[in-house]
């Protein structure tokens, strides 16, 4: 297993009206995350936000490439990404105990966070496909170059990991600095990942860095941890 640490390069927020950050996701334009009683989008270049939905929103937040997916207590709300209304609603698979929610292969991909588990769920019906186990609490859940990587969080250590979509071995991490958690996580379909810092309000870019970039030395304020 390779280890290293999480190359944070940019930070995003806090956002006026915002509880804190949750689910994360991306539509292609905008970078939206999970806000309590609110879905925001802003616009990823200068963090300014540009759009806000009004749901249920307090925890993983993923996007198929025509609607949002929020987890609002026990259930999964299908959204449409103009209008904002709810389409469709599915039950989560852990009855309120889940936290992150990502789309890949057709499917849902949703984290237990206390059950250290991944499920992957069907988005028409919420019966569970397939479970991952894992041994650290699970947040925010995601795909890259048909990769799957989840973020944990547990007391004042919090990484990204990339895992085996079958197993569940541990086959890489990125370390974030003592004390900044991940609360949700999103990658941006080439070598970045979008993190929520929980209460702190404040998203951060993650960088997959290659061996020959430079690590990056930006010192993030410190989280507290949550479900």
């Amino acid at each position: 297993m390779h280890r290293s640490p999480a190359d944070i390069v940019r930070e995003y927020g806090p956002f006026p009206g915002a509880e804190g950050v949750h689910g994360v996701t991306c539509d292609g334009q905008h970078v939206w995350f999970a806000a309590g009683d609110k879905l925001i989008a802003i616009d990823p270049e200068t963090g300014t936000p540009v759009r806000a939905i009004e749901v249920a929103a307090d925890a993983g937040t993923a996007f198929d490439g025509q609607h949002l997916f929020q987890l609002a207590e026990n259930h999964i709300h299908k959204i449409d990404l103009q209008s904002g209304e709810v389409l469709a609603t599915i039950p989560s698979p852990g009855g309120g105990g889940d936290s992150g929610l990502a789309w890949a292969e057709g499917t849902l991909w949703v984290g237990q966070y206390r059950d250290r588990k991944i499920h992957q769920v069907d988005p028409e019906t919420g019966a569970i496909l397939r479970t991952i186990d894992s041994n650290r609490f699970v947040t925010g859940v995601t795909w890259l170059d048909g990769e799957l990587w989840h973020g944990t969080w547990e007391g004042d250590e919090s990484e990204l990991r990339r895992v085996d979509a079958r197993s569940g071995q541990v086959l890489e991490t990125l370390e974030m600095p003592a004390g900044v958690g991940v609360s949700g996580l999103e990658s941006d379909g080439r070598d970045q990942f979008f993190c929520g810092g929980g209460r702190t309000g404040k998203i951060r870019t993650v960088r997959r860095r290659r061996q020959d970039q430079p690590l990056q030395l930006l010192r993030p304020e410190v989280d507290s941890p949550e479900t």
